[in-house]
This record gives structure tokens, C-alpha cells and sequence, in this order.
């Protein structure tokens, strides 16, 4: 078993301790930027981006002056272990994707495989994320969900995804997806996954044209099918099946009536009951003085 030890600080050291940190940067608005980024941006002595010419227009409107690399899927083996050199030999690290927060659909996962194998630190620095960020205003259940980020391009392997998570009915499911195949995912969406399931498109979140459009999996594939164009950056929140309450039978719910007159007043049965059945209280107490008359 391996147990590590961070000593992090509430209050900016002058030096950040020596590790690989996962910076999570803003989605769109540049001001959704925590204050421990912009210490570990400013302190680090290498940053691995995406795209350099991204991350610095996002360091330019801070001021901050940084040694930029180039970190993407495609990263030779070479560059990748140059930077677990630096992060093992006493150097400060940053991983930034283009937004977000890195390792989520973003590159980033052999780095902290290979710093952590090299007897490295690896340190997140959390923050913006578009997954979590379209969830929670999404109006759709946040207590349980899966995240699948982006679906594949080719339809039917979209579609064995899809059928993969059939069996996801009780907890919510949280898309990426880009705006040209929007549609065409929508409408999978709605043959596997169920029509009448409700959902939310989330675009554009925390930038100037922000917009959620909410519907059922028809209304909305119906909806962005008759768009020609739709842009931005795209998150899909797929709520849970609705599952369908059983018929409540009156005989057993009289039955459950009279046996709860023998201890307990209308008023505590009603409580009572009303968990049992899954019904209003009133309607309980309601029927209750009704069998009592």
C-alpha cells in the first residue's frame, strides 16, 4: 500500500511543492478562474497545453508569463517522459487542457500515470468543469449520475454505446457532443435510450450566448434536426427513466387503515401510511376519517 502525504497550504507559498498539477481552467468565462491556478500558473516551470495558442491567450489576460509545451493525444513518448523529468527532478508542472478540467475527455492520463510510477506528486487544482457545470443547471437529477463525455462518431458504434448504458435507466447521463452531430445523436439517443426520456442540451455554458434547451428526446432531436447550423461547445444531460407508480389497491390500503386505527390517531397514520403508499398525506387522512364515520 502506498500512502502519500500533500502538505497544501491555504495561503500561496512562495514556491508550490515540486509535482505534476492538474489545472482546471475556465469553460468559457475567463473570470471562472480560482486564485491557487492563477499562484500555480505564475509559479510553474513548464505548463503542458493543448493548444499553446489557446492557453495563452488565457495567460496573457492575467499577465502571466510561462514556458508553454505542446501535450496532446498525439505527444511522442520522448516529450512525455522530458516532462516526468522535470516534475522528478524538483520541478513545478502544469497540465491544462484547452477548458475545463484535464483527464476529463482531455488528454493527460499517461502523464500522471508515468509521474506517479516515477515516485512523482501529482496535484489537482480544481476548479471549472463542463460536465458537472451543465448537470447542476440543468434542472435534471444530480445526485447519481454517469459520465460518458463524447460518443463515438461512427453511428453504429454510437449506437452499441447507447445500448451499453440501456442499463443506466435509474441514474442520470451526462454527454459531450460536437454541434454537427448533434442531430444525428439525438436521434440514437431517442431509438435506444427511449423518446419520451427527458433531457437537456446545454450550449455555449458560462460564455455570452449560453442557452439550455429542455424537452424529451424526440422534441429536442425534432428541434436541432430543422437548425442547419449550431455552434459551440455542446453538453447533453439525459435524466433518468421515469418509472411509472404502481395502482395503489384500495382493500389494501383500508386494510392498512384499520390496523393502524388500533394504535395510532388519524393524524400519526396518515404520516405513517403516506410513506407506505407513496401518497398524499390529506388523501390518507381523508379516507381514513371516511372509514372511521
Amino acid at each position: 500500500m502506498n500512502i502519500e502525504t500533500h502538505h497544501n497550504q491555504s495561503l500561496p507559498p512562495s514556491k508550490p511543492e515540486a509535482g505534476l498539477y492538474l489545472i482546471a481552467t475556465p469553460i468559457g468565462n475567463l473570470r471562472d478562474i480560482t486564485l491557487r491556478a492563477l499562484d500555480v500558473l505564475k509559479a510553474a516551470d513548464a505548463l503542458a497545453c493543448e493548444d499553446t495558442r489557446h492557453t495563452n491567450r488565457l495567460l496573457s489576460a492575467y499577465g502571466i508569463k510561462s514556458k508553454l509545451y505542446t501535450y496532446n493525444d498525439h505527444t511522442p513518448p520522448s516529450a512525455r517522459r522530458m516532462l516526468v523529468d522535470k516534475v522528478i527532478g524538483g520541478g513545478v508542472v502544469g497540465v491544462v487542457s484547452d477548458a475545463g478540467t484535464p483527464l476529463v475527455s482531455d488528454p493527460g492520463q499517461k502523464l500522471v500515470q508515468e509521474v506517479l510510477a516515477a515516485g512523482g506528486k501529482v496535484f489537482s487544482v480544481p476548479g471549472p468543469s463542463a460536465a458537472i457545470s451543465a448537470l447542476v443547471s440543468s434542472g435534471i437529477d444530480a445526485s447519481r449520475f454517469f459520465f460518458q463525455g463524447f460518443l463515438p462518431a461512427k453511428t453504429g458504434q454510437r449506437i452499441q454505446t447507447l445500448k451499453s448504458l440501456k442499463s443506466f435507466s435509474e441514474v442520470s447521463l451526462v454527454f459531450y457532443e460536437s454541434p454537427k452531430r448533434l442531430a444525428k445523436t439525438l436521434h440514437d439517443m431517442a431509438e435506444v435510450l427511449g423518446g419520451a426520456r427527458e433531457a437537456v442540451v446545454m450550449r455555449e455554458l458560462t460564455k455570452l450566448h449560453e442557452e439550455a434547451v429542455r424537452g424529451t428526446l424526440v422534441e429536442l432531436h425534432t428541434q436541432y434536426s430543422k437548425e442547419d447550423k449550431v455552434r459551440g461547445e455542446i453538453v447533453i444531460v439525459v435524466a433518468p427513466l421515469a418509472v411509472e407508480k404502481e395502482e395503489v389497491s384500495i382493500d389494501d390500503l383500508d386494510g392498512a387503515i384499520l390496523q393502524a386505527m388500533k394504535t395510532m390517531s388519524v393524524k400519526d397514520l396518515s404520516e405513517v401510511l403516506s410513506e407506505t403508499f407513496d401518497m398524499p398525506k390529506k388523501e390518507i387522512y381523508a379516507r381514513a376519517l371516511k372509514i372511521r364515520g
